[in-house]
């Protein structure tokens, strides 16, 4: 079993007389200060002098016991008073390879979020090594997906859970659009694994073993998947049948006369 403190001294990192900050709630969530790479100035604005400390480990809960890793901060001066305190910190180096990419497990059982590291920090378990920095939101509804490629790829390859819960519970419609020439394609996923299944071969191998998605690849080269984007048209009932699906499938490629115009 690997824990954060052994690879973070493995690295080189000095940590010192350090915290652990249990990131879960604030007026923006971390996760969200994450992905629009603010979390260190998220962080620094804290209610109370949290950080009577040298350095901080920053860690993001991802649901349970699993917490994402965004990096080891130093500590160099506060300011404030009452219940308004600001940080200055600095990201320690050596962590290009690691912030964003170490999923902890932790089990938190208790409510305080700034907790010492001496006492708690040999408990901290790396549960999963990402292949690529984490860079997604939590799925936000089905009305809302739009993706690139490579955000598919990142979700898939990552198996991230919120989309793939919610991805593989339904059938329905979806869209890829070329955003290269404007071209679509309108496809169905209705077997077992629904639409998370049918965007996994996507993610895959780049056409999902669509004819003229083959074709399209095979003259302009694989990375041309890279200008597709995904997004879905309609959730299926969960009382409809295979065939109900694909006659909505239809009435799509009619409506968007991909058939035409697009690449079905």
């Amino acid at each position: 079993m690997i824990r954060l403190i052994g690879l973070l001294k493995a690295q080189g990192i000095e940590l010192g007389r350090y915290k652990i900050h249990l990131a879960t709630t604030g007026t923006t969530s971390p996760l969200d200060a994450y992905l629009q790479r603010t979390f260190k100035e998220w962080q620094e604005e804290q209610h109370a002098k949290n950080f009577e400390c040298e350095t901080v480990i920053g860690l993001i809960h991802r649901g349970g016991d699993l917490w994402l890793f965004a990096g080891v901060y130093r500590i160099l001066s506060v300011e404030g008073a009452k219940s308004e305190f600001r940080y200055r910190t600095e990201l320690l180096p050596g962590q290009d390879d690691l912030v964003g990419r170490i999923v902890v497990r932790f089990k938190r059982e208790f409510r305080n979020s700034y907790i010492w590291g001496d006492k708690y920090g040999s408990q901290l378990e790396i549960a999963k090594l990402l292949e690529l920095p984490f860079a997604i939101e939590n799925f936000k509804g089905y009305n809302k997906v739009r993706l690139s490629h490579k955000d598919l790829k990142l979700i898939v390859n990552n198996s991230e859970e919120s989309w793939r819960s919610a991805l593989s519970s339904v059938s329905g419609i979806y869209l890829i659009m070329d955003k290269e020439t404007g071209k679509a394609y309108v496809g169905s996923a209705y077997a077992e694994g629904g639409i998370w299944q049918r965007w996994r071969r996507y993610a895959d191998t780049g056409h999902g073993d669509d004819v003229k998605l083959i074709n399209l690849l095979e003259a302009k080269g694989v990375s041309y998947a890279e200008h597709f984007q995904y997004a879905i048209l309609e959730i299926a009932d969960p009382l409809d049948t295979d065939k109900q699906v694909l006659e909505r499938e239809s009435h799509w490629k009619k409506v968007l006369m991909t058939h035409d115009f697009g690449y079905n």
